[in-house]
């Protein structure tokens, strides 16, 4: 691997990182590298630093002088902090520093470098000629290490340097100067089961308990007052605590008081579910029990939380309930759900491994194959574990640990919980700088005010303390929480339909979403599959029977070969506990039979096994027998002369088990009373012409199998063969190749996935949206495209074409692919452009055959062969027309949902936690339909079994996106109303009373703002997906306009009550910090602002069609009427009572009949705006941006360039 010279490891992508020019690093040994970390899909930097003593010494003096504030500034700018008081120094040479990581959005932490005790030599840590690179494991994955270079005399090292960074522990090869991860150590010293089942001596354990600590996925635990000092520096509360300070100062103890209510209120909450979510992680991760360990050459009952890699364990103990850790399974078998991985609660068969996969997974660490076959994972649960017999002595069921704690797949999986991918939102970035953009108006303002303080001789104290208050006016501290009203809403009215959600901000984000990706079975289809029938063979051979749906009329054949007994037998389910468990597509084949299932026992014959290694196996697997006949006797099985044939039908000798490259699983049987013994697979129709005789097959096999996939349903082949005199360990011996050969084909298992019922309606209302739907499944193609159909993702009269491989395959670079229709392969599009090429002229004239009504479908080969080798513009246009992904795994479904953000898409993933956790993980709105622990990775988890609700996600999404904006839009509105009202009044050194401030600010801004949030939703989804960006010329035009039409009747007023004749002019005067605040001014300014500050809320309570009508929100109708009253009586008729306490002035009735005219122009002209103008001012300015801007492209929206093109 090569190594830049700054950082070391190379692996970054291109655009993870700005192109910002950084300082070089300083001569010598490495101080910076960077590092993948596989399980986050994140590439981080590492920078050594020191501090510089005098340098901190000096930063406390000055934190100290500042109050606290420069301490403030290095904690939320750490850069800064890094700037003055440490410097980098290589990772080697640290003494007392850290390590800085920086993550792919410039994010920074700083992690101590700590000093771990260690009097081991380093080839315990750094093996001797060990390369470990990064491999994926299902369904978490590891992270890569550095090659190490071997030590020449493997010195000792009493102190090793760690960082511990998300629980990943990384540790300072001295030899290299770099880090690497411990995560995946594998000892060199495991080179067969039989060296390994040894275990390990107690010091042994000691160094390696020092190196990989307890085996226990312990989340830290923050203290309350930890929680609470981390909430309290945020900015927004710094603001507010500052905010709240000026104000006391200022003598408006009321709002005071309210505002730290509120916030006391908020942190508590805050507090209180923070430690709620610790606590739920804490006892969902953490796990322990006692376990037997081999220890000194003897079982001992340990704690799980000692275990280390390289401990054997006695599988067998009675506690054990879940794996304590990932193990490898050496002995015995065993049976586990692993649901918590995968989401899919179907029993997994584990067998033990052989010699050649323990050394292949110890070179490699790849888990796939047989390794997986006897691979343990932490956290699954244990069904059933069963030893083995060596003659009349039990033996245990024995595994090696190989990962512990948060180095576990399990772990990996609670990391991705504590740690999700940083999510960009355009909503949250601008609204930040438009708070910034405020800020900045306040000073503006404040800047011309001071000039007319100093000229009126107002005192300096005066005027600092009128400039801060300027920037808590125009600057709101509410302002963040009223952001978060709409989510809150929207969070409640989901959980009462049953969609939780433990992402919060991922709401707003469900409003952008224009692609939504749907699993298959389970999500878009019934979970299970049931039993159509089975098309077995006429007599003559030639042709199909009838399709057959009753087991009692599937005749039994001529032959020793039996349809009947392929359908009772060719599977690999389980007996647990008197239940039948296992695949749920083998569970209705068997369940179609009426059969009776009994598991075998491990025996005593002990044959020698290709990899090398021997074990008990049992004499029979399986026994099988019609309903109603007799118990069975173990010995039956083998014996062919017994007089007790009804005891007993049929016993598996032999499993071949399923392996998805081939597609097809198979088994030996043998009959009672019976020299022989029969071969049945069980497989993909379409792979049975290679193993199956072409004489065999009826000549309506092609238009059979056609009928039935392009309809949806799942079919199964079925073929055997019978073998005379097969011995038992013959067939023990017998290769697989051997079995799976010359065999006669039997008939069609047929299999109907039935469309859930609120599937189809659901597709319709999204694709009526113009929201993209895309199927991805691990289903085959045809019945994947039938299925699209059926259900209205694909249009019924749409071609629908599929590559294939012309030549080569998806490991060549090569390969050249042809994109036929699936129902004329006359059709073909040009392998490029993915344009449809002209038909054969025989077929239809050229005039007729545009087809712009196409899509494609793929499967996952071929999309792993585009991603690597395809040009750039034809993956891109394969991204925006494919509409069904068929025969996709897990990573292939991540990696799908990567490329769609990729190219500007928002993507939800809906999927029922059946191997989808990694794009649910990966979507910006991933729903899991499963209950599953698992599922919580996922940001919404649905108790409702359909699409439905993903539906009631987006509409929540749009209304709680469209309700921040308006929340947003008001609390910026209210606060340059008053920024207005303050600066006009601060001309002549006057401003509003408290009181004035108190009713405002109290009794109309928060019960409106707080109102504004409960509008539901529209109930339909709208074509036009409503804005994220505040910046947008829509909302941008909409607060323009209403700022200059409300400034407009403020200044309006502020001259005319001058002009009037019984106007006198203010005696002016400062007593202390206050300014003089009863005048003519003041009155006729706080009573017409008390009407815009409702009518505002109205013109920006968005309805249709995002929401519903506001008068449908009778709450926010009921506030804006009683307000509205209220300001009207005050204007009209000021009680005496209420004038004194808001410092109102008595003013002709006709000033306030001509001030109520100003309010009705006011809001004829707001909402004239807002319903008509700024529509005809958006157009304008469209027109002349669209003039100027031709021929570019908006960034990040590739999607629409290439939907474009066709």
């Amino acid at each position: 691997m090569s190594h830049d010279p700054i950082f070391g490891d190379t692996r970054i992508d291109i655009e993870e990182f700005p192109r910002t020019e950084s300082p070089p690093p300083p001569p010598g040994l490495p101080s910076r590298q960077k590092i993948h970390l596989v399980d986050e899909d994140l590439t981080v930097k590492f920078y050594g630093y020191e501090v510089i003593y005098y340098r901190r010494i000096l930063w406390g003096l000055a934190t100290f002088l500042t109050l606290g504030i420069l301490g403030l500034a290095g904690h939320w700018f750490p850069r800064f902090w890094l700037r003055w008081v440490a410097k980098e120094k290589a990772f080697k040479d640290i003494k007392d520093g850290f390590v800085v990581v920086e993550t792919a959005t410039r994010d920074i932490l700083l992690v101590p470098l700590a000093k771990l005790y260690y009097p081991y030599s380093l080839s315990t840590v750094f093996p001797e000629n060990q390369t470990i690179t990064s491999q994926p494991s299902l369904p978490g994955t590891s992270t890569p290490e550095l090659t190490q270079k071997p030590s020449e005399d493997d010195p000792f090292a009493p102190h090793l340097a760690v960082v511990d960074y998300r629980y990943i522990r990384f540790v300072l090869n001295p030899d290299t100067s770099l880090f690497s991860t411990i995560r995946d150590w594998r000892d060199p010293s495991w080179k067969s089961i039989a060296t390994v089942k040894t275990g390990l001596e107690q010091d042994v354990r000691h160094q390696r308990t020092q190196l990989f600590e307890s085996n226990v996925i312990d989340i830290q635990d923050k203290s309350t007052l930890s929680l609470l000092i981390d909430e309290v520096i945020h900015p927004f509360y710094v603001f507010q605590i500052a905010s709240i300070i000026l104000w006391s100062i200022d003598d408006y103890y009321y709002y005071a008081f309210c505002i730290a209510l509120i916030s006391v209120m908020s942190v508590t909450t805050t507090l209180v579910e923070t430690k709620k979510t610790i606590k739920r992680l804490r006892e969902m991760s953490r796990f322990a029990c006692n376990v037997g360990v081999l220890v000194n050459g003897s079982f001992e009952e340990r704690s799980s939380e000692d275990l280390v890699p390289g401990d054997i364990v006695n599988l067998s103990y009675p506690e054990l309930t879940l794996m304590p850790a990932d193990l490898l399974l050496l002995t015995g078998d065993a049976i586990v759900n692993e649901s918590m991985l995968t989401g899919e609660s179907v029993p997994v068969t584990k067998m033990p491994l052989q010699d050649a996969d323990l050394v292949k997974w110890r070179d490699t660490g790849d888990i796939a194959g047989h390794v997986a076959k006897g691979f343990l994972y932490g956290g699954t649960r244990v069904i059933r574990i069963r030893g083995s017999t060596q003659g009349s002595q039990e033996s245990p069921a024995l595994a090696m640990v190989v990962r512990t704690g948060f180095n576990t797949t399990k772990g990996s999986l609670i990391r991705s919980m504590l740690f999700p991918k940083p999510m960009g939102f355009k909503f949250y970035r601008d609204s930040m700088r438009f708070i910034a953009v405020l800020a900045g108006i306040a000073g503006l303002g404040f800047m011309a005010s001071a000039f007319q303080f100093v000229r009126l001789g107002i005192p300096w104290t005066t005027i600092v303390v009128r400039a801060l208050d300027l920037i808590t006016v125009v600057v709101p501290p509410a302002l963040p929480a009223t952001l978060s009203i709409g989510t809150s809403f929207a969070i409640a009215r989901l959980r009462k339909s049953g969609v939780f959600c433990v992402s919060p901000s991922r709401v707003n984000v469900g409003g952008k979403v224009n692609v939504v990706c749907f699993d298959k079975t389970g999500t878009l289809t019934e979970d299970g599959l049931d039993v159509l029938g089975v098309r077995c063979l006429e007599r003559s051979g030639d042709l199909f029977g009838e399709l057959l749906s009753d087991v009692h009329d599937i005749p039994l054949g001529s032959g020793k070969m039996s349809f009947l007994h392929a359908l009772a037998t060719c599977h690999s389910l389980k007996v647990i506990n008197g239940e039948v468990l296992g695949d749920p597509l083998d569970v209705k084949m068997f369940q179609f039979t009426n059969w009776v299932l009994e598991e075998g026992q491990l025996g005593m014959v002990q044959p020698k096994r290709p990899g090398g290694s021997n074990g008990p196996v049992s004499l029979v697997q399986m026994v099988v027998r019609p309903p109603g006949s007799g118990e069975f006797r173990l010995e039956d099985a083998l014996r062919a002369g017994t007089k007790h044939a009804h005891f007993l039908e049929l016993g598996v000798i032999r499993t071949f088990e399923f392996v998805s490259a081939l597609r097809r699983m198979s088994v030996i049987v043998k009959r009672l009373k019976s020299n022989s013994m029969e071969i049945y697979v069980k497989g993909a129709p379409d792979m049975m012409s290679e193993i199956c005789d072409k004489d065999s097959f009826p000549r309506d096999y092609d238009d059979l199998l056609s009928y039935y996939t392009n309809r949806g349903y799942r079919v199964i082949a079925i073929a055997g063969k019978s073998i005379e005199g097969l011995s038992w360990l013959k067939a023990q011996r017998m290769k697989r190749e051997q079995a799976e050969s010359g065999l006669k084909f039997l008939g069609l298992i047929i299999f109907e996935n039935k469309i859930k019922p609120a599937t189809t309606p659901a597709i319709q209302t999204l694709r009526n949206a113009r929201l993209g739907c895309r199927m991805v499944t691990g289903d085959n193609a045809r019945t994947a495209i039938s299925v699209a159909r059926d259900c209205g993702i694909l249009s019924q009269s749409a071609h629908v074409f599929c590559p294939r491989f012309i030549y080569g395959n998806e490991t060549t670079r090569n390969s050249k692919l042809e994109w036929s229709s699936v129902d004329d392969e006359s059709l073909t599009l040009d392998d490029y452009s993915l344009r449809p090429l002209p038909p054969p002229p025989h077929l239809v004239e050229e005039n007729e055959i545009a087809y712009p009504d196409y899509a494609l479908s793929l499967t996952g080969d071929i999309f792993r062969w585009m991603i690597n080798h395809a040009p750039l513009e034809t993956l891109q246009r394969m991204l925006v027309k494919t509409l069904v992904f068929a025969r996709m795994s897990p990573d292939e479904k991540h990696e799908l949902v990567e490329q769609l953000q990729g190219l500007g898409y928002v993507v939800a993933f809906c999927g029922d936690g059946a191997n989808d956790c990694g794009a649910l993980k990966a979507a910006d709105v991933g729903l899991s339909l499963s209950e599953a622990e698992a599922s919580v990775a996922a940001p919404f988890t649905s108790h409702t079994q359909d699409i439905g609700c993903m539906i009631e996600v987006i509409k929540e999404g749009r209304a709680a996106l469209v309700t921040s904006f308006s929340c947003f839009k008001y609390m910026a509105l209210y606060s340059l109303i008053q920024f207005t009202t303050i600066t006009l009044l601060y001309s002549f050194a006057s401003s509003l009373g408290d009181f004035q401030f108190l009713y405002i600010d109290l009794f109309i801004i928060i019960p409106i703002a707080i109102t504004m949030g409960r509008t539901l939703p529209y109930s339909q989804i709208h074509p036009k997906r409503p804005t994220a960006s505040l910046v947008s010329k829509k909302v941008l035009t909409s607060i323009i306009g209403q700022v200059i039409i409300t400034a407009a009747m403020q200044f309006a007023v502020f001259f005319w009550v001058r002009s009037r004749t019984w106007y006198s002019p203010p005696e002016g005067g400062v007593e202390g910090s206050k300014l003089e605040t009863i005048n003519y001014e003041n009155t006729t300014l706080f009573l017409v602002s008390s009407f815009q500050y409702i009518l505002v809320a109205a013109v920006f309570s968005i309805g249709p069609p995002y929401r519903q009508p506001m008068w449908s929100n009778s709450l926010l109708i009921l506030c804006i009427g009683m307000l509205s009253a209220f300001s009207t009586l005050l204007l009209l008729r000021s009680p005496q009572a209420f004038a004194n306490i808001l410092g109102l002035m008595a003013i002709p009735m006709r000033a306030r009949v001509e001030l109520m005219a100003v309010v009705a122009v006011n809001v004829v002209l707001s909402l004239a705006f807002e319903e008509w103008l700024q529509q005809l001012v958006v157009k304008v300015i469209s027109r002349v941006l669209r003039r100027r801007r031709r021929g570019r492209r908006e960034d990040g929206k590739v999607y629409k360039a290439v939907e474009n093109v066709y």
